[in-house]
This record gives C-alpha cells, sequence and structure tokens, in this order.
C-alpha cells in the first residue's frame, strides 16, 4: 500500500492518507458515519480525514462541520424516501471551496480532487460549492431524485 501511495502521490503530488479510504469504507459498508470531512494537510503533504459525523447528526450539524474561509472534500450519505415508499441513500462527494479562502487553498483543493475523488469508489453524485446556497438539503435532494 505504501508503494501504491508513494507510486500514486508522485503523480499529482499529493497523498492519500490509508485511513481516508478505511474510514470512506465505513459509512458506505457499515453506516457508521453520516459524513467525513477530509482536508489537506500541507506539512505531510497528504489528504487526511479531520472529522466524522454520527450516524444521528442531521445536515445542519455537517454544514456546520465545513470552515467558513476554507477549503475542504467532503462526503455526505444522504438518505431518503422515494415516491414508492422506499428507504434510499446516495453518498455525495463535496468538494469545498469558498469564494473567500486563500487562493493557495483553492489551488490545492482544486488540483487534487480528481485523485483524491478517484480513491473513493462508490460515490453516486459530486458537488462543487462556494457557498451555502450551492449546497443546501435541497440540492442533495434534487439530485438524488
Amino acid at each position: 500500500m505504501a508503494l501504491l501511495r508513494s507510486f500514486s502521490s508522485a503523480s499529482s503530488g499529493m497523498g492519500v492518507a490509508d485511513h481516508c479510504k478505511g474510514t470512506f469504507l465505513n459509512l458506505q459498508r457499515k453506516k457508521a458515519h453520516r459524513y467525513v470531512v477530509f482536508k489537506i494537510d500541507e506539512k505531510r503533504n497528504e489528504v487526511i480525514v479531520e472529522k466524522t459525523g454520527g450516524t444521528a447528526e442531521s445536515f445542519d450539524d455537517f454544514m456546520a462541520s465545513l470552515p467558513e474561509n476554507d477549503c475542504r472534500y467532503a462526503i455526505y450519505d444522504f438518505d431518503f424516501v422515494t415516491e414508492e415508499n422506499c428507504q434510499k441513500s446516495k453518498i455525495f462527494f463535496i468538494a469545498w471551496s469558498p469564494a473567500v479562502s486563500r487562493i493557495r487553498a483553492k489551488m490545492l483543493y482544486a488540483t487534487s480532487k480528481d485523485r483524491f475523488r478517484r480513491e473513493l469508489d462508490g460515490v453516486h453524485y459530486e458537488i462543487q460549492a462556494t457557498d451555502t446556497s450551492e449546497l443546501d438539503i435541497e440540492v442533495l435532494r434534487e439530485r438524488a431524485h
């Protein structure tokens, strides 16, 4: 795994900490988390898990975990009921890049996004958001249906 990480990070310049994929799999397969927030650790030059949200946490809790003035990646497990009254779940990858973020942070997150996103097999939808109006619960609901 370390060899794979070293090889793949050489191509994009940014590594992915081993626990990122494991945490994602816990959300995806075991429903252990409602959401996961990832950040780039510039000193270690890799994406790391910053925060996980428990299954009882709400979308508002998730939004409160995103910084107002810095970029993040996030995964959100959106549960909903279809018109046929079936319980469903869709996993969203979110690239959070507030307009007020530092230019360097925006560039770093933008250039590393595709590489990191490929590590997370099983994401249904992707959202790029620069403010809360682009990342509202209704946006997720519309995409999921």
